[in-house]
């Protein structure tokens, strides 16, 4: 296992609120946000939900019929180094009750300069209360993925809200390792805690793979790591 910590200072790029980061307004009958976290829990939760720089934001424009679409920047590539994608989606949503609900939508991730990056998802899933329960299956360059995300919440006994995910990807050309052998596909799954403590919010997370050794040469799924890691995080809004 390998053990990393980070400190983000995040920067808010729009915001009202400093918790939420959220800048929400009417237009006509449509609802706008723009701020610097995700406002679709399902479109940027269920496949790709971290943020990959320090510069990021986005915007979403939902209908109340239940279509919304939007962008989202998980690294607009300002730092030196960093790479720009876009997450452009499109969704349906709606609410059987007050408490459940399901929805579906389609997102695509782009990559300016870097087309061969590219890849499409197509998500689906259920709401109650605060929990969300979703699958979702993407068509990436030379693979094959299918996502399953459970977000619990925040659950009492642990104090944390938390989400697990589980990825299977599976290879259009198996993989060739050192000292022989092949790997056509595997599997990886992480598990995510956090909680706001005097106005800074911290991220517990553990992720492993089906992979070790050799073959975690053939690895590029979900996770940062192919082997066992754990990561904490600690970031505060500025404004």
């Amino acid at each position: 296992m390998r053990f990393s910590s980070a400190v983000l200072l995040g920067t808010v790029l729009l915001s009202i609120h400093a918790e939420a980061a959220l800048l929400v307004r009417e237009v006509g009958d449509y609802d706008l946000s723009l701020g610097t976290t995700p406002s679709r829990s399902m479109a940027q939760g269920l496949v790709k939900p971290q943020s990959g720089g320090a510069f990021h934001g986005g915007l979403d424009l939902s209908h109340p019929s239940g279509w919304y679409l939007g962008q989202w920047s998980p690294n607009l590539g300002i730092s030196p180094g960093s790479q720009m994608e876009l997450n452009s989606y499109v969704g349906y949503r709606q609410q059987f009750v007050d408490s459940l609900g399901y929805e579906l939508g389609t997102i695509r991730y782009s990559h300016p300069g870097y087309s061969h990056l590219d890849s499409q998802d197509v998500y689906a899933g259920v709401t109650y209360d605060a929990r969300r329960f979703g699958f979702s299956f993407s068509n990436d360059p030379n693979r094959f993925n299918s996502t399953m995300l459970a977000d619990l919440g925040r659950v009492k006994l642990l104090g944390m809200a938390v989400i697990v995910r589980y990825g299977n990807h599976l290879l259009e050309t198996p993989k060739n390792i050192s000292g022989g052998g092949q790997v056509s596909s595997f599997n990886d799954w992480s598990l995510s805690l956090s909680r706001p403590w005097k106005g800074i919010d911290f991220d517990f997370s553990y992720s492993d793979s089906s992979l070790s050794g050799n073959a975690c040469s053939a690895y590029s799924g979900h996770n940062t790591e192919c082997e066992g890691w754990f990561s904490i995080k600690a970031s505060r809004s500025l404004f």
